[in-house]
């Protein structure tokens, strides 16, 4: 070996251990979010995972937690050193319930309280977390306290205030207390008798005991939501989750009022054919009944794990008023533990890379031989945003931003789009790009930025319907053209725009008791068939309600297309009083463009020409990086009207004007023939 390859050899080590260190422990200034983590003292220790990690880490690719999830989480101890860790499972859990035999207690009664119940003997003090009873006749529905004890002197409270209920009519169905695992001999189930007869007592009890440590605390967290448009007897609701992609398995419902019986859905949007469409995750019959101030109620709705963070709630109200929803929660998949080995009293994690792979660690050589229900908890700290100047720059996703260019003054109408920050963004589209576009799917309608250039957009179609209150007024004098010898109320709607796809006229009345029948229709002025004003009918539908102890439902009646401003709305009173007419809405399909914004552009949104093809773009194939993504909405600005000479320029497309100069040229050169021709006669004689 020579001289000049000794030197270089320590230098390729150098660079190669330089390579490795850089690999094993990533930049710090990558990570976006770090915690501390109090472990306690030195040792293995165990970590729950939480909703903040879960919105801030590597996003979930599928409903399993183990599935691509918080790849980008690593640890450093004080000294900055990683340390290894592993996302580990607690053991399969099969429960296992002890059977034992009553002993009744002396039953209480007073004035103001009346008790009875039971007591189990275990036979020894052992570790258990639930009780359930069996062999009841229903239905019942009762109010109960659980107690335990180790020497049936001293009692522990377990279950201050529970509900026990067995309704098959109503199939709810709840027959198991759950608590706070301890180790007990005796168990002391006590009824409250004070609204309700006594129950025989039950030949037998179950106790559920623990074989390990529980598992990671159940996971839940409360959610935003509010309320939105919706169709007549359906309450819709936006639900707005902590970030996408999260391992959610259910919603939990806080619903006020008394007895209950609704259908709930929950959707969210997924591409489906090029286009974002509304996507059922699941369903539930939401259920509740009541005996005084007792309930029994699920209204619990499973669902699939979504991809976006924004889901939509539909509930079925029927005939009801509108569903009073207090609250969401998300219940989370069960999670595994996050495990460690601590070699002091701190560590700190950090996440939220761009993109860091999934680390393997020696850590893994162990994994058969953990205890994870017997090791040591650790917590979390508060985490917190590392701040710009900690975190690198990373480059704008390959996005296609911008696309070809074209002329935004050859469409009728340009709208202006308010400039923001860099991200996905969505774009309703109103009721005025609906009826002055070619419609759904949009061939007309464009992005377009300030330099001229297209911007990429995906069509979403919402779940919600687009809804516009209508001007209504009663005439005191009904057209000439309507028979004079019938009892008829008749209202003038202001329809807001002209050839509106599939709207849905929704009628409200205050009246509780009735029968009519409505028509709509169209007064058309004179024409070459027809020397007077006449009446069209669009849709004739009857309406009736007959509980006067609730409030009519609304009356909905689909409607085509209408090429008129305004609308006549016909009430055959019959011999009756006329009907009141409170107010009047149209429902319209609704949709959105999904888009990327870059920093501080000023877009525009174009519509109103007749000579273009549906876009195609390259965003459709990058589309699943715009799903489970969080989008912000952009409302365009006010429509104008359009400019002269967009108008007159649309008039006229390029391919219509190319022709025409093609035969205009044709025909000139024809005339120069021609007169070319005649002018060369009286030469060629005089010759």
């Amino acid at each position: 070996m020579t001289k000049a390859s000794i030197r270089i050899v320590p230098a390729i080590l150098v660079a190669l251990l330089t390579t490795l260190a850089a690999q094993r422990s990533p930049a710090p200034e990558e990570f976006r979010f770090e915690r501390p983590v109090r472990t306690g003292g030195p040792g293995p220790r165990r970590l729950a995972i939480d909703v903040t990690l879960l919105a801030g880490g590597r996003p979930f690719q599928g409903g399993s937690a183990l599935d691509m999830g918080l790849s980008d989480l690593r640890f450093f101890d004080p000294a900055g050193q990683e340390m290894a860790y592993l996302l580990v499972p607690n053991p399969p859990n099969v429960p296992v319930w002890k059977g034992v035999a009553t002993l009744p207690i002396a039953p209480v009664e007073t004035p103001s309280l009346k008790s009875s119940g039971f007591e189990v003997d275990l036979g020894e003090a052992i570790t258990v977390d639930g009780f359930r009873i069996a062999g009841l006749t229903p239905p019942f529905l009762k109010r109960v306290r659980l107690e335990g004890s180790g020497d049936r002197a001293r009692w522990t409270l377990l279950v201050a205030e529970g509900t026990l209920f067995d309704l098959p009519d109503e199939q709810l169905k709840q027959i198991e207390l759950a608590f706070a695992p301890g180790s007990y001999r005796y168990v002391r189930l006590t009824w409250d008798d004070t609204r309700s007869g006594r129950l025989a007592q039950p030949a037998q009890a179950e106790a559920r005991q623990v074989v390990r440590a529980m598992a990671p605390p159940s996971l839940t967290t409360p959610l935003v939501f509010e309320r939105r448009p919706s169709e007549p007897g359906r309450s819709q609701f936006r639900v707005r989750l902590p970030a996408g992609r999260l391992p959610i398995v259910a919603l939990d419902l806080d619903v006020g009022g008394g007895h209950l019986l609704s259908e709930a859905r929950v959707f969210e949007a997924r591409l489906a054919g090029g286009e974002v469409v509304p996507t059922p995750l699941g369903s539930a019959t939401l259920k509740r009944v009541g005996q005084g101030d007792l309930t029994a109620s699920a209204l619990r709705v499973p669902i699939e794990a979504p991809i976006e963070p924004q889901l939509d709630l539909v509930i079925d109200d029927g005939n009801n008023p509108p569903i009073d929803l207090k609250g969401v929660t998300a219940i989370f998949a069960e999670l595994p533990w996050i495990y460690f080995e601590s070699a002091g009293d701190a560590a700190v994690a950090r996440y939220g890379h761009p993109s860091l792979a999934a680390p393997r660690y020696n850590l893994e050589a162990v994994r058969a031989t953990l205890e994870i229900d017997a090791t040591v908890d650790a917590s979390w700290g508060e985490a917190r945003a590392r701040p710009a100047g900690e975190v690198a720059s990373s480059p704008v996703p390959a996005l296609p931003t911008v696309g070809s260019a074209l002329d935004a003054n050859l469409f009728r109408y340009v709208r202006s789009i308010a400039p923001g920050d860099a991200g996905l963004v969505t774009v309703p589209l109103d009721a005025a790009v609906l009826s002055h576009s070619q419609g759904a799917p949009f061939a007309d309608v464009r992005v377009i930025d300030t330099a001229g250039r297209q911007v990429p957009y995906l069509v979403e179609r919402a779940s919600e319907p687009l809804s516009l209150d209508l001007s209504m007024e009663k005439l005191s004098t009904r057209p000439a053209a309507l028979p004079s010898d019938r009892m008829l109320s008749v209202y003038r709607l202001r329809w807001p725009f002209q050839e509106l796809p599939s709207p849905r006229l929704v009628l409200t009345t205050s009246a509780r008791v009735f029968r009519r029948e409505v028509t709509v229709a169209i007064e058309r002025e004179p024409n070459r068939n027809r020397r007077d004003p006449w009446i069209e009918n669009v849709v004739v539908s009857p309406w009736a309600h007959a509980d006067q102890d609730a409030p009519a439902p609304t009356l909905t009646v689909p409607l085509r297309s209408i090429d008129a401003k305004e609308l006549l709305v016909i009430v055959d009173e019959g011999d009756n009083s006329p009907l009141p007419l409170v107010s009047a809405r149209v429902l319209l399909p609704a949709y959105r463009l999904r888009l990327f914004r870059e920093q501080g552009a000023a877009l525009r949104l174009a519509y109103g020409r007749d000579d273009l093809s549906p876009p195609r773009y390259d965003l459709a194939l990058l589309a699943p990086q715009l799903i489970g993504v969080a989008a912000t909405d952009v409302v365009p600005g006010a429509e104008q009207a359009p400019a002269p000479d967009a108008a007159t320029s649309v008039l006229m497309s390029p391919r219509l004007f190319w022709g025409v100069l093609v035969v205009a040229v044709l025909v000139l050169v024809a005339l120069l023939v021609r007169l070319v021709t005649k002018s060369a006669e009286p030469t060629t004689r005089s010759g």
